[in-house]
């Protein structure tokens, strides 16, 4: 939990730079990727707090063995499900509003039993610790992104 919730705050560090653009990176701003990778905290939080535990079924996946042990994903590889594009327009006013809404949804994924989960369209169902994993490797891509743009 420590770790993912030290990575949102980094992400917080970079409000400040919200509307920088570096097409030749990205083409989305510093406040697009930051309100991103809150909403895919918060939406996949929600998601396991519903789940039932009982039903969670580990399977083996080689891609997300692959990513879980390299710590790191391909960038332009996947594209976002509509449910995590930002859609509003981005404020820091707003984004510091989502950095707040994302930490406490840290703390209520960190409360779900170990075998509640979230199915990814690639990597199959992750149970909580693997979830609290993949959204630290999720939002370090992004926080690389946002560092490259600024760079």
């Amino acid at each position: 939990m420590q770790k993912l919730l030290s990575i949102v705050d980094v992400l917080a560090h970079q409000i400040k730079d919200f509307q920088k653009v570096n097409p030749t990176v990205s083409q989305s701003s510093v406040g697009w990727h930051i309100e991103h990778s809150c909403l895919v905290i918060i939406k996949i939080t929600e998601t396991v707090k519903q789940s039932n535990p009982g039903k969670y079924l580990w399977k083996f996946n080689f891609k997300k063995l692959v990513v879980l042990a390299l710590g790191k994903f391909p960038r332009g590889k996947a594209q976002a499900p509509s449910s995590v594009m930002p859609l509003d327009a981005i404020t820091q006013e707003s984004l510091l509003k989502t950095i707040e809404d994302t930490k406490q949804a840290i703390t209520e994924l960190v409360a779900c039993q170990k075998n509640q989960y979230f199915t990814h369209p690639i990597f199959g169902e992750l149970n909580r610790p693997t979830t609290l994993h993949f959204l630290g490797i999720h939002t370090k891509h992004h926080l690389r992104i946002i560092q490259d743009i600024l760079a």
